[in-house]
């Protein structure tokens, strides 16, 4: 086992329409203000940027974010990451009717930084609860942000 290897999957379910949250969703330079956790977001380009993010652990992990797959049509939303993780993330936004809609994200990623590789072991457990809570701090500030808008 490569214990610097990750898979992440969450399901947030939300009010609001799937082309409403695939719309907030692609716009990841708007992250930083309804998602605590997403510190920074700087545009390289049309395709591209750095991000930033912290959780509750005292450490911030640094990424290029590379634009790959965008269908608004199936909702899928992909991006690569290289920098202090490397990997991929995915968003599929899916329409639940009247209901609103789920967003499903997955997250495969390899870690880079140093202090986290050395904790690797003795860490993960603790490290994959400080994902679940960014996740829920996500899920809470996206639906209050488009209650908002």
């Amino acid at each position: 086992m490569d214990w610097n290897h990750y898979r992440f999957r969450t399901l947030w379910t939300l009010s609001a329409p799937a082309a409403t949250v695939y719309g907030a969703l692609e716009r990841i330079e708007d992250y930083p203000l309804w998602w605590p956790q997403v510190r920074e977001f700087t545009r390289l380009d049309d395709t591209s940027g750095i991000v930033t993010i912290r959780s509750l652990l005292p450490y911030d992990l640094t990424s290029t974010v590379r634009e790959g797959r965008r269908d608004r049509e199936t909702g899928v939303l992909e991006a690569g990451l290289s920098g202090d993780i490397d990997g991929w993330a995915r968003w599929t936004v899916t329409s639940l009717g009247d209901h609103g809609c789920l967003a499903h994200y997955e997250q495969e990623v390899d870690v880079r930084k140093r202090l986290l590789r050395l904790l690797a072991v003795p860490a993960r457990p603790v490290f994959r609860l400080n994902h679940a809570a960014m996740m829920r701090a996500g899920r809470r500030g996206l639906a209050a942000h488009l209650q908002a808008v």
